[in-house]
């Protein structure tokens, strides 16, 4: 747990933009982590499986969140951008914002792909345990991905 807890608390925190959620769902990864540790196949990696589980965790919950708020998804992730201006924990500066409110235009699996590869700098083939996804796919999400940041963040 000591290991992994900083790294996915902040992949979970770029799925689900405010702190508190994000303890939320790292408490709720790790939970789900050690109810099924007998499940896990030896075979791949620790961390993807981990990965996998945290990145399922905060996608049900922004899920759930835009379902009980009446509201589709990326409507959810504008109005959690807007928050993140006033929240306390977010130390960026305007740029960083800018580059948040571009990233929450993109198709959720851009943004999963986007934030793997960019901020965590992982391998396409890590990425490809994690979601479950051709390592061609992945590369094509996350070129598309890059020019629609890219696109956004010219305009």
């Amino acid at each position: 747990m000591s290991l992994y807890k900083e790294r996915l608390y902040w992949h979970i925190r770029k799925i689900v933009i405010s702190h508190d959620d994000a303890d939320d769902v790292l408490q709720n990864t790790f939970i789900k982590i050690y109810r099924n540790i007998d499940k896990f196949n030896a075979e791949s990696k620790i961390y993807s499986w981990m990965y996998r589980i945290a990145t399922n965790e905060a996608i049900t919950f922004i899920n759930k969140r835009a379902k009980s708020n009446n509201i589709d998804i990326s409507e959810l992730q504008n109005k959690m951008i807007e928050n993140l201006e006033s929240d306390v924990y977010f130390d960026g500066n305007e740029i960083q914002l800018k580059l948040q409110k571009a990233i929450a235009t993109l198709p959720q699996k851009q943004q999963l792909v986007f934030n793997m590869k960019y901020f965590d700098a992982m391998k396409y083939q890590d990425i490809s345990e994690i979601l479950e996804t051709s390592v061609g796919a992945l590369k094509a999400s996350y070129h598309h991905a890059v020019k629609k940041i890219e696109k956004f963040l010219t305009e």
